[in-house]
C-alpha cells in the first residue's frame, strides 16, 4: 500500500512510498536488536559527539527542514523555524538531562564502593505525531539514543517526509547502521511494531490511543510505556486589560491553528461586566485573526488544519456541541479561495450545557461562565484529562490557590497555557499520561537505574555463630 503525504494548504504531494507491513516491522526489530550491544557498549562522550553533530545539521538546514516542516503540517514558517530551534536545543538539555537523572554516581564504602549506574533498555519504539513532527519525536529520540538505546521511528503517516529528514540527519551525523531506523505507515504499521519485541513505547497522541497502549502492555511489564496524550485544558481569565487577556487566550487556544496538545480548550469567565469585557475583547479578536498559508508573503497567525478532513471533523463536533444546547459566538469558517483543510475559529458559550469532556483538535473554544472562583476551580478541574492549565489575574492570592489545587502537569501564571520549557518536564495526569512525563524527565524513562555494592578484593564475611 502506497503512503503519500499532501501539502494541506493546496493539495500537493510532497512525499510517496511504500507503507511498511509486519514483515518489515519485524525485521527492523530484529536489525536494531542485532545493533543494541555495540551501541550500548559505545562510549557516552561517542554518543554525544555524533549528537551534537546532529544538531549542527539541523542548524545548517534550519530553513530547508523549516521548509519542509512547514509544506507538510501548513504550519507558518514561523511556527516551523520555531520547531527546528526547539529540535536543535534538545540536544544540549537532553545531554544535561542525562547527567543530572540517568548519570553515574559512585560512593566510598568499607569494603569498596556502592554505584549508581543507568543501563539502556535496549530497543525502544518512537510513535510520532504530525503537528510536531520533528520537535515531539525528537524529545524521545535524542535521549534515548543518549541512553545506548536502538530507536525504531514511525512518523505519522500524515508527515513522513519530516521523519525520513531526520533519520538522513542522523546518518550523516555518524549514527552506525540500524541504530536508528524509520518505519513508514499508518495504524497497522504501527500496531505491528507495538506487537513486536520491543523493550519500549514512547508516544505522543490521542487518548484513545493511549488506552488502548495501556491495555496492550498489562501483559508486558518488561516494556516501558511513556505516553503524553494531550487534553481538555482550562484557562481561568479573572481579572486583567480585556485586550491583553485577549491575546493570552489568542496564544493559548489558537496558536498553531489549534493544534497543540496544550491549547486551551476551556476558557472560565466570571459572570458580570468584567467577564462580559473580557469574552467581548477575546471574540473580536479571534475574528480577526489573520489566516494564510506558509508560503504567504504576508504574515499570518493561523494556517491550515493537518487535512480537509480534520476540519471537516471539528466542525462536525462545533455543530454537535450546538446541537447539544451550545450558543455558537463566533463560527468556524473557511477563507475565501482556501483548500478545505483552512478553518477559522470558533467559540461556543458551553456554560450548564452538559458537553463531552473531549479534546477537538482544532481552533475552537468553550467558554464557560461561572460566579465565584470555588465554581471556577471547580470548573478547570471537572475534566478526567490533567496536561496544562493556565491562571490569567494579578492577584498572586488566586495564583497560589491555583497552582495548590489545579490538576495537570503544565501550570502557567499570566502566559498562555502552550508555554512550556524544555529544561523543565512536560506530561500530565489521568488521560493525558502515565506519570512519564517528557523533555528534561525524557531521561528517566530512556535508562533503569542499577544499583551495586563493589569490591576488588574477596574477603571472607563473618558468619554469626560460626567460629
Amino acid at each position: 500500500m502506497m503512503l503519500r503525504s499532501i501539502d494541506p494548504a493546496n493539495g500537493a504531494l510532497l512525499w510517496e512510498g511504500q507503507e511498511e507491513d509486519a514483515a518489515a516491522c519485524h525485521a527492523a526489530v530484529d536489525r536494531a536488536r542485532a545493533a543494541f550491544p555495540a551501541w550500548a557498549r559505545t562510549p557516552l562522550e561517542e554518543r554525544i559527539a555524533i549528537a551534537r553533530r546532529y544538531a549542527a545539521l539541523l542548524k545548517e538546514q534550519t530553513e530547508n527542514l523549516a521548509t519542509l516542516i512547514s509544506r507538510e503540517t501548513g504550519k507558518l514558517l514561523w511556527d516551523s523555524r520555531g520547531e527546528v530551534a526547539a529540535m536543535i536545543g534538545k540536544v544540549e538539555i537532553s545531554i544535561t538531562a542525562q547527567a543530572e537523572r540517568a548519570g553515574f554516581r559512585e560512593q566510598a564504602m568499607p569494603f569498596g564502593r556502592s554505584v549508581l549506574r543507568h543501563r539502556p533498555h535496549g530497543v525502544m519504539a518512537v510513535l510520532g505525531p504530525y503537528n510536531f513532527p520533528g520537535h515531539l519525536p525528537n524529545g524521545h529520540i535524542v535521549p534515548a539514543l543518549l541512553a545506548g538505546n536502538c530507536v525504531l521511528f514511525k512518523p505519522s503517516e500524515e508527515t513522513p517526509a519530516t521523519g525520513e529528514r531526520m533519520a538522513r540527519l542522523w546518518t550523516e551525523a555518524g549514527l552506525p547502521a540500524h541504530v536508528f531506523q524509520v518505519v513508514q505507515g499508518g495504524r497497522e504499521t504501527g500496531a505491528a511494531l507495538v506487537e513486536a519485541d520491543i523493550d519500549g513505547l514512547l508516544f505522543t497522541g490521542s487518548a484513545q490511543a493511549g488506552r488502548h497502549f495501556r491495555r496492550a502492555f498489562v501483559d508486558r511489564p518488561h516494556v516501558i510505556l511513556a505516553i503524553e496524550l494531550g487534553g481538555n485544558n482550562p484557562l481561568v481569565a479573572w481579572d486583567g486589560d480585556a485586550q491583553a487577556i485577549a491575546s493570552l487566550v489568542s496564544h493559548s487556544a489558537f496558536i498553531t491553528t489549534g493544534q497543540r496538545c496544550s491549547c486551551a480548550r476551556r476558557l472560565i469567565l466570571p459572570q458580570g461586566q468584567a467577564g462580559d469585557e473580557i469574552l467581548s475583547a477575546v471574540v473580536a479578536q479571534a475574528a480577526a485573526l489573520p489566516i494564510g498559508a506558509w508560503d504567504d508573503p504576508a504574515n499570518s497567525f493561523m494556517g491550515p488544519l493537518i487535512s480537509g478532513r480534520a476540519a471537516t471533523h471539528a466542525r462536525s463536533r462545533t455543530d454537535a456541541l450546538i446541537a447539544a444546547g451550545a450558543r455558537s459566538l463566533l463560527s468556524a469558517g473557511r477563507p475565501d479561495g482556501r483548500s478545505e483543510a483552512f478553518m477559522s475559529a470558533a467559540i461556543l458559550d458551553v456554560t450548564g450545557v452538559a458537553v463531552p469532556d473531549a479534546e477537538i483538535f482544532a481552533p475552537v473554544l468553550q467558554i464557560i461562565r461561572v460566579p465565584d472562583f470555588d465554581a471556577a476551580m471547580r470548573a478547570a478541574n471537572a475534566t478526567a484529562f490533567g496536561l496544562s492549565a493556565g491562571l490569567i489575574s494579578s492577584d498572586d492570592r488566586l495564583w497560589d490557590r491555583f497552582s495548590t489545587e489545579i490538576r495537570a502537569g503544565v501550570v502557567n501564571w499570566n502566559r498562555p497555557t502552550t508555554g512550556a520549557a524544555s529544561a523543565m518536564p512536560f506530561g500530565g495526569l489521568g488521560e493525558s499520561g502515565n506519570h512519564r512525563p517528557s523533555a528534561y524527565y525524557a531521561a528517566d524513562y530512556c535508562a533503569f537505574p542499577a544499583a551495586s555494592f563493589e569490591a576488588a578484593n574477596i574477603e571472607a564475611l563473618a558468619i554469626p555463630g560460626m567460629a
